[in-house]
């Protein structure tokens, strides 16, 4: 009778649970994981491996051919490994004749059939041989058509046609969490298919690039690789870990493939990037001096230096100024900036809404061409000798001598030549020059008393203070 009651009972439990388990509920579980098997079929073929070589000569026989390494760096048993057959060890001989000895390790893919492939710019540079290798085993000499430091993103071509090519994607649809791959020569293991995550995007690591950030294990021998989201596109270029140990420690950064082709356009038409600037020195905003001066928001790029007759310069732009729109695009961050000017055609006369003194103003601005490797330049100045401070926020400051207003380019200003308390405390130092509180102009020492005086003392001030070359705001918390 138990038995038959158990039975009874169990029955229904019984008939909801079965189906869960079923073979075909099981099935399609499995079916919806990510295929990376497929994805790895299709691509793998269009990414290559590639190597570098250096000529070198009169340097001694005996010697493992990586001038670059010593026995005690953790590259130096894998070249060993796949750069066998080093010279003999014996006793020293007399300098030799140039050779060719291996370099680096990286990696690229084929964008079309005819042989041009995009790989790093720091994969190639200093090669003056380059050796591609495909997954088949063909190898080809590769020629070095341009590469563009600043995005670190190089064009190599080989004499070869009907190659297997990747399909380049959209990097501006990328959703962070989604599934993606990376394949490449991490450590030369030809192939090695990696996967992860998108963990963030508009990451800023560079200059001129809002990175791709990941989880894909990423390592040296990956660069140059590609970056591959779930329907077999490439949307990056993998380019930079973040590492203390030089080897992969979590996160990883491509070069979104939109810049990348947008440089690699370039580089096919004339061997280089051809970028605007506007010849100013910027920051980014913080909270404190958006609330002090009434911007509103943390939003803009600060400038702090103007470079003499510069485009910037020639339409009127001023240290302390920020800079908020570009050519009808809002700068959100600073370095909005740069990569917004770079991308503007030298020549170009477009217009600039710079935040000045409590209030906004539009300028015209026409966009120079950015040189490579430009020096910045820098000023000494003497420290005059510091005094006891007097007013309420902790400074002495003195009238700016007329020629050193010429110097500096600035109408009126004070000199700092005493500092502590509240002022020390913010980073004032003697010699500073300021040239505006809050969103008044200085004009002289006197006119500045008179408005430190008169200043709410609950609230924060900000400072425009001209260090050397550069401007910059200092809050002084009251």
């Amino acid at each position: 009778m138990l038995r038959k009651l158990a039975a009874a009972l169990l029955a229904p439990l019984l008939a909801v649970a079965l189906p869960l388990a079923s073979p075909d509920v099981a099935a399609q579980t499995v079916q919806s994981l990510p295929d990376f098997a497929d994805l790895a079929e299709r691509v793998g073929p269009a990414v290559v491996g590639v190597r570098t070589s250096a000529k070198v000569g009169g340097g001694q026989q005996g010697a493992m051919p990586f001038p670059d390494l010593d026995e005690n760096d953790p590259m130096y048993e894998f070249f060993r490994r796949f750069f066998p057959n080093p010279p003999q060890q014996g006793p020293r001989q007399p300098p030799g004749p140039r050779r060719n000895v291996p370099r680096g390790l990286g990696s690229g893919f084929v964008i079309s059939a005819d042989g041009y492939l995009l790989t790093n710019a720091h994969v190639v540079e200093g090669a003056d041989e380059i050796t591609v290798t495909l997954s088949d085993k063909r190898e080809f000499k590769a020629k070095l058509l341009g590469a563009d430091k600043r995005s670190d993103v190089a064009l190599i071509k080989v004499e070869a046609s009907g190659l297997p090519t990747v399909r380049v994607g959209d990097s501006s649809k990328i959703r962070v969490g989604e599934w993606v791959i990376a394949i490449g020569s991490p450590f030369g293991l030809e192939n090695t298919v990696t996967a992860g995550i998108i963990s963030a995007k508009g990451r800023e690591t560079g200059e001129y690039l809002p990175f791709i950030q990941t989880d894909v294990a990423v390592n040296p021998g990956n660069s140059g690789g590609p970056l591959i989201n779930m329907r077999g596109e490439v949307i990056g270029i993998n380019s930079q870990i973040f590492t203390t140990s030089g080897a992969y420690a979590g996160i990883s950064f491509a070069i979104p493939i939109d810049e990348a082709m947008n440089v690699q356009q370039q580089l096919r038409a004339a061997g280089r990037v051809i970028r605007g600037r506007i010849g100013v020195g910027i920051e980014s905003v913080s909270r404190d001096v958006a609330d002090a001066i009434g911007l509103g928001k943390p939003a803009g790029a600060l400038v702090n230096t103007v470079e003499k007759d510069a485009p910037a310069a020639k339409a009127g732009v001023e240290p302390g100024d920020v800079i908020v729109r570009f050519d009808g695009k809002a700068i959100e961050r600073s370095t909005d900036l740069p990569r917004i000017v770079g991308g503007t055609k030298p020549g170009t006369t477009v217009n600039m809404t710079v935040f000045r003194k409590g209030g906004q103003r539009d300028l015209k601005v026409t966009v120079g061409e950015l040189q490579p490797d430009q020096p910045a330049s820098a000023r000494s100045r003497e420290v005059p000798k510091q005094a006891a401070p007097s007013n309420a926020l902790g400074l002495v400051v003195s009238d700016l001598p007329a020629d050193k207003q010429k110097e500096l380019g600035v109408k009126g200003g004070v000199q700092v030549d005493g500092v502590d308390g509240l002022a020390a405390a913010a980073g004032l130092r003697p010699g500073d020059v300021i040239t505006q509180l809050n969103n008044v102009e200085v004009q002289g020492a006197r006119q500045f008393n008179e408005v430190v005086a008169k200043l709410d003392a609950k609230k924060d001030v900000a400072v425009l203070v001209r260090r050397g070359d550069a401007s910059r705001f200092l809050v002084i918390r009251r």
